[in-house]
């Protein structure tokens, strides 16, 4: 399932907890998809606290706790790290990362904490949600079968692989824009797994974030850059990028196209890519600004000069998801529907 989609999914369970209908949910990925990231951007959206164990780094006593003598009794000292309502709120989430690399021991710690949301005398709070995440058998990560009784407390959903969801994600965040379109030109490079290869350095959501920190630091520094880019997305993936950087000195001027100067687009294919994600990240800034209309505009005029309709369809649709409806009421936005609907397709 895309991630859009999952975080609706998880929004939900989120307000399940809250009103007592919550079923925990298991996700499933290779590694560097953003599983732990989809979870993390559950807590930002409703400002609750994410409690993150690893269960792979855990023995099955870090969750039960000690036991300690209490007179001619055996009590046990709840871990610190359990969501405690006093502590940490009466909302959250626990999420359980890595659980397919914990041992046996640990996971069956889990079960009762997962489906009766108690382990022992400890209660999950009402209003936390608890969600978790892990790796499949093959994905080349240590991994043991999810037993049958674990299995059965969850919901499964895989995490697909969406770039449009990542590019959504990407302009939100302020990954480089050189990045963005890079990857719009080669999407077939936002995952390139194969754990048969063995590979060390491979191109994922979490390894083209590492890239645009590489690029940040290193674009300076023209020896160094490649070697870097490479170290992050792999040899391949990361020699393509170093090219795709070094033609965009035959970029237009993009001041001239905001100022709604009459430039053509480029004829270069990589290139229109690169003008496309870089107008995208003009009009995220221009956001706030006076002019912010003015300038939508004119971008919205210049989605008309690509060769392909197609090209301006995509700019488009990546300006409407990253600064929503207020497109629509940008004068240029009717001129250029029209002029597109015939490629248009409406879900």
């Amino acid at each position: 399932m895309r991630p859009a989609h999952l975080a609706s999914i998880l929004d939900k369970e989120f307000y399940g907890a809250l009103h007592g209908h919550h079923t925990p949910v298991m996700l499933w990925g290779p590694p560097g998809v953003g599983k732990s990231q989809i979870i993390a951007q559950v807590g930002e959206r409703h400002k609750v606290p994410v409690i993150d164990i690893r269960l792979s780094q855990m023995e099955p006593s870090d969750l039960r706790g000690i036991p300690f003598r209490d007179h001619d009794k055996v009590e046990w000292a709840v871990p610190a790290m359990l969501p405690d309502a006093n502590r940490h709120g009466s909302a959250g989430i626990l999420f359980l990362d890595e659980i397919t690399s914990a041992p046996p021991s640990v996971s069956a710690a889990a079960y009762q904490l997962i489906l009766d949301r108690r382990l022992g005398e400890y209660q999950v709070p009402d209003g936390w949600a608890i969600f978790a995440a892990g790796n499949r058998q093959g994905d080349r990560g240590v991994t043991y079968t999810m037993p049958a009784p674990l299995a059965n407390r969850f919901s499964h959903f895989d995490v697909d692989i969406n770039l449009d969801d990542w590019v959504a994600w990407a302009y939100t965040h302020g990954i480089d824009e050189r990045v963005i379109a890079f990857l719009r030109f080669r999407p077939d490079l936002l995952f390139d797994f194969d754990p048969a290869h063995n590979p060390v350095a491979f191109p994922s959501p979490r390894s083209w974030e590492f890239a645009h920190r590489a690029l940040q630091k290193f674009i300076d520094h023209q020896e160094l850059l490649s070697g870097t880019l490479q170290a992050c997305v792999g040899q391949a993936a990361g020699i393509e990028l170093t090219a795709f950087i070094a033609s965009l000195d035959e970029m237009p001027d993009l001041d001239a196209i905001c100022r709604g100067e009459d430039i053509a687009a480029p004829k270069e294919i990589d290139l229109q890519y690169a003008v496309a994600a870089a107008l995208v990240g003009r009009a995220i800034r221009s956001k706030e600004m006076a002019d912010a209309t003015e300038t939508h505009g004119h971008i919205l005029s210049y989605a008309k000069h690509f060769p392909q309709k197609e090209m301006g369809v995509m700019m488009v649709s990546d300006m409407h998801r990253a600064i929503g409806e207020a497109i629509f009421d940008v004068p240029q936005f009717s001129d250029w529907a029209n002029d597109i609907a015939d490629v248009m397709i409406f879900e």
